[in-house]
């Protein structure tokens, strides 16, 4: 009896035919569930389950630079890799987008496209086939009858899901970090290299300046000056240095006639090439007075070497202190960053949140530059130093004051305000930009979700703000019309970490 009913089984499965159209020989539909023994997610089903799934499954095969699927493209079905593997792009225009693998024999990829309870409706890329590949399709009407039929599976592919939803997630984190890291280089180089530049100008205009200041020093030999004559001119060296560091700049109009006038009576006494030397003693406040008493003082055959010798002295000093201040700027730099990044400094401390707004502007000050942004700053005297994750924070406010300056025209003004509350502290961020259209207002802090054009965001800037400001027990809100947007965060004085 056991015989005759095995030989109509086997009789019927030559004539098997899935929903799909495709007839299977007995051969064929135990290739296919021979191979899916192979794929872990369907390791140890059922014999009848597997049957069941080869039988309603349509087998595609590819060889290498084959379409598999083109993004845009409905996405109806779940893709078994048999063999082979495929990668797909998200942009096809280039080369350097991040590239979804799946291959036969990973348990990560080898089930994927649509899979139950799964909200893609679409390809998100263009896949090509990169090895002869074969493929089970199985369509997605197939769903609820797979949900009954093998639970187990929908069990395993629910966890696939969520592996492949948190990847998807982290490499999509990590492509808005590093474009966010990239915009700060860029500004940053920015930042860096004008001081830079100007500091090596600078050094290598000095070298001059000590060479001619060289040359009035061994002109300066060739006269019979006393100790007081000596002194005189020490003193008044001091002295117009001290107030060039102190002299207000003048407009360029009124530094030019003094500049003219000043040459007029250096030609008259013979100094060579005066037009070199007026302005640094223009910038140290030295007028036609000063000098006809420095004259005076060490007679008139010893003034023009005296007088070349102060302006090489000024000059000199002058080249000094500007390679002081472009080093003190690359200086303030590097300690705002590291104090940003708080480098070498364990991941939860005592932070002051004005600190880290300000290195945070630090760090975007070439991007408020460009738009020209008016900045305008609120900090309230009886704000506290918090136990927080400081660098995460400066996450916060670099997403918030970026997306602002995004939102700005040019000549926009963005106002950063915080306040101590009863058992919060404020933080601020208002800007008189474009506003968020209201129709992604209720979305703004999903995954991936963005009002920016294709390529300028990923969507997960705010999605790690409300993230960071949750994991400090804190909250995040807004308002937006044209003309004003602000977003608000509050965060708990008295934060405390989640014990394990």
């Amino acid at each position: 009896m056991q015989n005759l009913e095995t030989q109509r089984t086997d009789a019927a499965e030559q004539s098997i035919k899935g929903v799909s159209g495709e007839a299977l020989s007995d051969e064929e539909l135990r290739d296919r569930i021979n191979a899916l023994r192979h794929i872990e997610a369907f390791a140890e089903l059922p014999e009848e389950q597997l049957r069941w799934f080869a039988v309603n499954a349509v087998e595609r095969r590819f060889e290498p630079g084959e379409n598999v699927f083109r993004k845009g493209e409905p996405a109806e079905w779940m893709v078994v890799y048999l063999e082979g593997e495929i990668h797909s792009r998200p942009d096809d225009s280039t080369l350097d987008s991040y590239v979804y693998i799946a291959r036969a024999g990973d348990p990560r990829t080898e089930v994927s496209g649509r899979l139950p309870f799964s909200r893609m409706k679409e390809w998100g890329g263009t896949a090509l086939a990169v090895a002869p590949t074969r493929m089970l399709l199985f369509h997605i009407e197939h769903f609820p009858e797979l949900l009954q039929r093998m639970p187990l599976l929908a069990e395993r592919l629910v966890g696939l899901m969520s592996d492949r939803v948190r990847e998807f997630t982290h490499v999509n984190q990590q492509r808005d970090k590093l474009m966010a890291l990239g915009k700060l280089s860029a500004g940053l180089a920015h930042e860096l290299n004008n001081p830079a530049a100007a500091a090596r100008r600078a050094a290598d205009d000095l070298l001059g300046a000590l060479e001619t200041l060289r040359a009035a020093d061994l002109a300066l030999c060739r006269h019979d000056l006393d100790a007081e004559q000596r002194r005189f001119i020490a003193k008044f060296e001091h002295e117009a240095i001290e107030r060039t560091e102190t002299q207000t700049t003048l407009d360029s109009l009124e530094q030019s006639d003094r500049e003219d006038e000043l040459n007029r009576w250096l030609e008259a006494v013979a100094v060579e090439d005066a037009w070199k030397w007026t302005p640094a003693l223009v910038e140290a406040g030295v007028d036609s007075d000063a000098l006809e008493e420095v004259c005076q003082r060490v007679g008139r055959e010893a003034c023009a070497d005296v007088l070349r010798r102060i302006s090489a002295q000024l000059a000199t000093a002058k080249l000094v202190a500007d390679i002081k201040t472009s080093a003190s700027r690359i200086s303030e730099l590097v300690g705002a960053i590291k104090e940003y990044s708080y480098m070498d400094r364990s991941p939860l401390q005592e932070v002051d949140l004005h600190k880290g707004l300000e290195n945070t502007l630090v760090i975007l000050k070439h991007k408020l530059k460009q738009k020209s942004i008016n900045v305008v700053r609120e900090y309230g005297e009886d704000v506290p130093v918090m136990t927080a994750y400081g660098s995460e924070l400066n996450q916060v406010w670099t997403n918030l004051i970026d997306n602002a300056v995004d939102a700005l025209d040019e000549g926009g003004r963005l106002k950063i305000r915080t306040k101590r509350e009863p058992a919060d502290v404020l933080v601020e961020i208002r800007d008189d930009g474009k506003g968020i259209p209201k129709e992604g207002q209720a979305r703004i802090f999903e995954p991936f979700f963005t009002t920016k054009p294709v390529g300028e965001g990923t969507g997960l800037g705010l999605d790690a703000v409300m993230r960071i400001v949750r994991k400090h027990r804190g909250d995040i809100r807004f308002e937006s019309k044209l003309g004003d947007t602000c977003f608000q965060v509050r965060l708990p004085v008295e934060y405390r970490t989640r014990q394990s």
